[in-house]
């Protein structure tokens, strides 16, 4: 893969994430509030709806762009001489590896995007701190292996 071709893939997969993310933002939150133990009234109801969207803006241009610069890489890596039925085995080998680096950015992300969209009177980087004092690095992976088997 050229490096233009390398550039172009960050760039596009950057900006569509951030543009998908901020645009369904406020759905994800009112799913949340509705899965969140102390229901959706206690966990904000529509009151701070944009509640955690920094950490969202922050995570989404990267994690987007990893995808698709790692995705692009390895379907490339990998479409050297294989065949064409092989074809679909590349594409769903190559997204499957996007989505693996993509979760090292996304699932600390989220995992900060969750609490704040449940707790909207905290902000992102009181719970950020408050996560990493309390449960370490480890508490902003909680949850990776899962996402990565749903994505993968």
């Amino acid at each position: 893969m050229e490096p233009r071709e390398s550039w172009a893939a960050l760039a596009a997969g950057g900006v569509a994430g951030v543009c998908v993310d901020l645009i369904l933002f406020p759905l994800d939150t009112v799913k949340t509030r509705l899965q969140s133990p102390q229901g959706f009234r206690k966990a904000g109801g529509f009151h701070g709806i944009y509640a955690g969207v920094p950490s969202t803006a922050i995570g989404s241009f990267p994690n987007a762009a990893a995808f698709f610069i790692t995705y692009e890489n390895a379907k490339s890596l990998l479409h050297h001489g294989s065949t064409s039925y092989l074809t679909p085995a590349t594409h769903m080998v190559a997204a499957s590896l996007g989505e693996v680096v993509a979760c090292l950015i996304r699932v600390p992300s989220e995992v900060v995007k969750q609490r704040a969209q449940v707790s909207p009177s905290s902000s992102t980087l009181r719970i950020l701190s408050h996560t990493l004092y309390h449960e370490g690095i480890q508490g902003l992976y909680r949850g990776y292996k899962s996402t990565v088997l749903r994505e993968v």
